[in-house]
């Protein structure tokens, strides 16, 4: 726990040797504009830089990917609110250790403190554990700060959304990492400078591009390569661009196969296809691949977007698609891989259409407001010599006994809906002929005068 108005990085330092800390916690911002990155949050006149500097704390999601800041920040507001910091991990933590947390906080404000209580991970905690800090966040007990990478609509409860104001954060630019690394090295008392190791610029951007946006994970490669350096003989020492890359063997993209990230590129990608966006389609793709995505999830939404956006604009898509799925079963990967992308490519670059799209919601739309329209008589079966007496088949006519194969004002519909009208083809690709063909169509019928 910290002491309420006492500087954080000072509390810590009094405990243990600083330079026994790794890299990362050392590194930890002392003062508000030491933070970096978030600059939507904690520049000038913006809400955490008025919560911080105004010492007036409430309840608030930090919601963003890892090393981001969010442990920094809630620690910072401990700091400048003059609370007590308790910390819990929703993934150790259980209901016991919320009682117990909940009943340190009510101790600390019976003495005429604050308690603010971060939870880490809180997206962990099942409906019930959230509902436990409900009354304590009311009646002002604690103030509560949860960490979470995943969606807080999707992720908690709406009870607790509804008394804690949520905060985006978002991934360190390359940027900002850069900088932070220059000053990690450069900084004698909280960095790398008292042994002496410089960096290559060149190695800066590659550790900056590697870092993917988290600088805890910049720092931890960072550390890792200045123990190598330091071992070296050459007075002076330097991290270069070789050797971080012999540290940095693992550059898989990040990908979470069930969170945020999975269903945002998703989209990316079945957005980049529907704008005719051939190069993005690829890179988001290749990305999702590239990370763990099951090749079978792309594919199914492959076959999706093929009728979704493209349809009879261009019925090859749907065709194309299927012939790739079964190009990976056979194959797999990484040799698959490719027909996949052939496929995606494809579906990016031809015709687009989402009339079978819309008929199908249409059509779905009015079979629920018209369940139990019955079928015309003379379009209904009649095998038997009861069903003729009733008229079944009656007056039905033949298409292909009839001029262009078409049996002109005869009625398919029910009599409920004869005006409804759900298949509109576009005007791109094969559903420009298409759209000819019904125009010369309901043209005809309309000559026939009374539909049957």
């Amino acid at each position: 726990m910290t002491a309420p108005g006492r500087d954080l990085f000072e509390v810590n330092s009094a405990a243990v040797n600083i330079e026994s800390l790794p890299l990362a916690e050392r590194m930890r911002p002392r003062r508000i504009d030491q933070v970096v990155g978030q600059r939507h949050l904690v520049a000038e006149n913006c809400p955490l830089r008025r919560v911080m500097e105004g010492g007036q704390l409430h309840s608030m999601i930090f919601w963003g990917p890892p090393g981001t800041g969010k442990t920094t920040l809630a620690r910072m507001l401990a700091n400048h609110g003059g609370a007590e910091l308790t910390t819990i991990s929703a993934v150790t933590s259980g209901v016991q250790d919320i009682r117990k947390a909940i009943a340190y906080a009510t101790e600390v404000k019976q003495q005429g403190g604050q308690v603010l209580l971060f939870v880490d991970e809180v997206h962990r905690f099942n409906k019930a554990q959230q509902d436990a800090f409900l009354p304590h966040i009311e009646n002002g007990v604690i103030v509560f700060i949860g960490a979470t990478t995943e969606n807080p609509s999707f992720e908690l409860n709406n009870a607790l959304l509804s008394r804690a104001r949520v905060y985006l954060l978002k991934p360190i630019e390359q940027t900002d990492i850069a900088a932070l690394v220059n000053t990690t090295v450069n900084d004698t008392e909280r960095g790398l400078g008292s042994l002496n190791i410089t960096i290559a610029e060149d190695a800066v951007d590659f550790l900056a591009a590697a870092a993917q946006g988290d600088a805890r994970r910049a720092l931890g490669f960072l550390e890792t390569a200045a123990d190598i350096a330091a071992g070296e003989q050459d007075a002076a020492r330097e991290i270069s661009l070789d050797l971080l890359r012999e540290v940095i063997t693992d550059r898989t993209v990040r990908f979470d196969k069930g969170g945020d990230q999975f269903y945002d590129q998703i989209s990316a990608l079945h957005k980049s296809i529907r704008g005719s966006d051939p190069d993005a389609t690829a890179y988001w793709l290749n990305r999702m691949l590239g990370g763990g995505c099951d090749p079978h999830y792309v594919l199914r939404r492959l076959v999706r977007v093929a009728s979704e956006d493209v349809g009879n604009a261009d019925p090859r898509a749907l065709t194309i698609t299927l012939d790739a799925w079964n190009s990976f079963d056979r194959l797999g990967s990484p040799e698959g891989d490719l027909a996949i992308t052939h496929a995606a490519i494809y579906l990016a670059v031809c015709a687009k259409s989402n009339a079978v799209y819309r008929a199908h919601n249409l059509a779905s739309k009015a079979v629920q407001e018209f369940p139990d329209a019955e079928v015309p008589l003379h379009i209904r079966n009649a095998p038997t010599k009861l069903a003729k007496q009733f008229g079944h088949g009656a007056g039905y006519r033949y298409a292909h006994d009839e001029a262009h194969t078409f049996s002109a004002g005869q009625q398919y519909l029910p009599d409920e809906l004869t005006d409804h009208e759900f298949y509109c083809p576009g005007e791109n690709g094969l559903e420009k002929k298409i759209a000819e063909k019904l125009r010369w169509l309901k043209q005809q019928n309309k000559q026939s005068g009374k539909k049957q």
